[in-house]
């Protein structure tokens, strides 16, 4: 049977692992080309999009922090200031990783069927846990880590789909 927990957290847990990895070779790629790192952090596809450094950001926003929503009931856009620098955008992946390998099945179970609601601005709409995360958040996630592999790549730097897919779950012997 699948669960909630099986059809959320783990592929969280791999996409962030990639999204480290990206953040690894983003920097990488600075220092051996002699680049600020600016260059990389602040870059965006196009100019109505947002940066590198805010899409990092909000694979965490929608991990981490929609299921914080879900908690509370109440979710909004996190409109808090992107990292600054490589570092700091590997912390906030790290924070974001550790505090989703605490969250149990049981938990992700118990949010079925609960109510919570997206607020930004006047805008309102209401969900029930598993489809807020699973038809709003989830996409959300997948589209900011693909939009922070796509500027890297727009941008020259080395990646490739093994890149963006991280660790595989291969079946053990």
């Amino acid at each position: 049977m699948l669960t909630l927990y099986a059809a959320i957290i783990p592929s969280y847990l791999q996409i962030l692992s990639s999204m480290r990895g990206l953040i690894d070779e983003a920097e990488s790629f600075c220092r051996k080309k002699g680049l600020s790192p600016d260059l990389l952090i602040e870059a965006r596809l196009t100019d109505d999009m947002h940066s590198f450094a805010y899409q990092v950001k909000s694979t965490a926003v929608h991990a981490i922090g929609a299921i914080d929503g879900v908690r509370a009931g109440v979710f909004s856009p996190d409109n808090a200031t992107p990292p600054s620098s490589f570092g700091e955008m590997r912390i906030r992946i790290e924070e974001t990783r550790s505090a989703l390998e605490l969250i149990t099945v049981e938990e992700m179970e118990s949010f079925i069927g609960r109510a919570m609601r997206f607020e930004a601005g006047e805008r309102r709409l209401e969900f029930l846990a598993e489809d807020f995360l699973l038809s709003f958040s989830q996409p959300n996630f997948y589209f900011h880590a693909t939009t922070a592999y796509d500027i890297l790549r727009m941008k020259g730097v080395a990646v490739g789909k093994r890149h963006f897919l991280g660790p595989l779950r291969l079946k053990s012997a």
